[in-house]
């Protein structure tokens, strides 16, 4: 058994979204992304399929054209090689679901060039 929590010890980078892994099982992994008002994950997509909750704040994603104003609470899934883009619209807690194939940093270097 392992466990994690999402709202315990956040860091808000003053420049970008802050990345942090809470779990990684046999199957996937599973990431928090703290958003301070107005940060940006540019553009990008990710290899395999994905699913991403809010679970505090308000965030505009991005995805083909069309800009999906979610709240706490709401779930958005995507197949991988499906470009998006998040903004935050306040302070915002994301979490992400990942392939176990996919890489952590990968979400990392998304932030850190947004």
């Amino acid at each position: 058994m392992k466990t994690a929590s999402l709202t315990n010890n956040i860091t808000y980078h003053e420049k970008r979204p802050t990345i942090q892994v809470l779990l990684e099982t046999e199957t996937g992994k599973e990431i928090r992304i703290a958003f301070k008002k107005d940060q940006v994950m540019k553009e990008h997509k990710t290899p395999f399929p994905i699913v991403v909750e809010i679970f505090e704040g308000k965030i505009d994603f991005g995805l083909n054209g069309t800009v999906h104003s979610l709240k706490k609470g709401d779930l958005i899934s995507l197949e991988g090689g499906v470009p998006h883009d998040l903004t935050a619209m306040e302070n915002s807690i994301v979490r992400l679901s990942l392939n176990k194939a996919d890489s952590a940093k990968r979400v990392e270097d998304v932030a850190k060039n947004s």
